[in-house]
């Protein structure tokens, strides 16, 4: 037996304390590194029925082969006699296995150089599994990091056991990332390196504005909300659509929460980016109208509804067409990505040029529902209309008339 002493042990714990890689990792990779030393000693590759075994008590480490109780001695590596075996322990009986200690004489130094390049290659491997496993758990979900630098215009942000990469096109146009700032980030991707894995994380993905509501609004969390579909252009405006499974809560209004105190965290945390909450509905006219506020709509026609394509014509007043369309085509952008539909929108004047201009279309489920009332287009306009009464600009992305009341049409800058 070679005397280790408690120094290994004492290294064992500070690895796992400092790195989480267990005090077993670390013997059973000296165990095998001693296993592998007395083979190459021995200058066999394969050796039959080795083991290397410690002794915590003692501090003690040696190899013992392992070998079979016979009468007649064939193989004297894979058997032994009776007679020799009781020597070893006085009530072993034919057939029983025993084990005898076969470390060569000056083997500490062999071993311990062997057992270095095992145990450090072992560590790495336990270290990369650990940093493997933990983020292949948090993969699509958020978390929290710290940016360390600004290296080929990728971000490296550090979080936790590992420093994660965040490509240029996962970062927000035009943010400025200083390293020592905590970030919240979301964990996009994890491959597998030959050293310790590679975690991809973005600061764009429109997941992040999902979490951020599922952090913030209980209802969601809980169930009663839902959040059907998010369209995002980071660092500009986001639009998401929810609804609620309880008639007695409204979805818009508990996302916003008392006062905007729910919404103004989540737009904090996103560095002031405009969110435009609306309504969710299964009816596609109702959808479009919501998803293009805060413009106005006169109509919508549905060209398409089919598994090939789904085309709406909007048109809206002369002086909404700019504010539908949006700066660059944004809010039509994100209006199209909310909903899935294809939206052609004119105004009142370019679709009375038209020489065939679409007819406007009306649901039948709701013409029939509300068959004594105005259609849905002019009711949704009428409560723009009504907002606009009590002072609200059609640019403002903020309007909370109460804690408990909220409407779609009002968005969140």
């Amino acid at each position: 037996m070679i005397k280790i002493g408690t120094a290994l042990f004492e290294a064992c714990e500070e690895l796992e304390r400092e790195k989480g890689i267990s005090k077993e990792v670390i013997i059973a990779s000296l165990c095998d590194a001693m296993v592998t030393a007395y083979k190459k000693h021995l200058k066999q590759k394969e050796v039959p029925n080795v083991e290397a075994i410690l002794d915590e008590q003692s501090g003690e480490i040696g190899v013992f082969r392992t070998k079979l109780v016979v009468e007649n001695v064939q193989d004297p590596n894979l058997e032994i006699s009776l007679e020799d075996a009781k020597e070893i322990d006085e009530e072993v009986e034919l057939e029983d296995e025993v084990k005898i200690e076969v470390t060569p004489e000056n083997f500490g130094r062999i071993a311990a150089q062997s057992a270095k390049q095992v145990i450090t290659q072992r560590i790495r491997e336990a270290e990369r599994k650990l940093v493997l496993d933990e983020f292949m758990e948090k993969k699509g979900t958020l978390t929290t990091g710290i940016i360390q630098r600004v290296e080929n215009r990728n971000v490296i942000v550090n979080i936790g056991k590992t420093d994660a990469i965040m490509p240029q096109k996962e970062q927000i146009p035009g943010e400025y990332y200083k390293p020592g700032t905590r970030i919240r980030v979301f964990v996009l991707n994890v491959k597998e390196t030959a050293r310790l894995p590679q975690v991809i994380v973005s600061h764009a993905h429109a997941e992040i504005v999902r979490e951020l509501f599922e952090l913030e609004v209980p209802e969601i969390e809980d169930g009663i909300v839902e959040i059907k579909s998010i369209s995002r252009e980071a660092g500009y405006r986001t639009k998401i659509a929810v609804t609620s499974n309880d008639p007695d809560v409204d979805s818009v209004g508990a996302c916003i929460g008392p006062r905007g105190s729910r919404i103004q965290t989540i737009i904090g945390e996103l560095k002031n980016e405009k969110i435009d909450i609306v309504r969710y509905s299964d009816n596609p006219v109702e959808y479009i109208v919501n998803a293009l506020s805060p413009a106005r709509i006169i109509s919508v026609d549905i060209l398409a509804d089919d598994e090939y394509s789904k085309e709406a014509f909007v048109i809206v007043p002369d002086d909404q067409l700019s504010l539908a369309i949006g700066r660059d085509g944004q809010n039509v952008r994100l209006a199209h990505k909310l909903t899935g539909w294809k939206i052609d929108i004119k105004s009142q004047s370019q679709a009375d040029k038209m020489e065939y201009a679409p007819q406007p279309h009306k649901n039948e489920e709701i013409s029939e529902a509300e068959e004594n009332d105005e259609d849905i287009v002019d009711e949704i306009a009428e409560e723009i209309k009504e907002q606009e009464e009590y002072g609200l600009d059609e640019e403002d992305t903020a309007n909370i008339e109460s804690e408990d009341q909220m409407t779609e049409e009002e968005t969140i800058e």
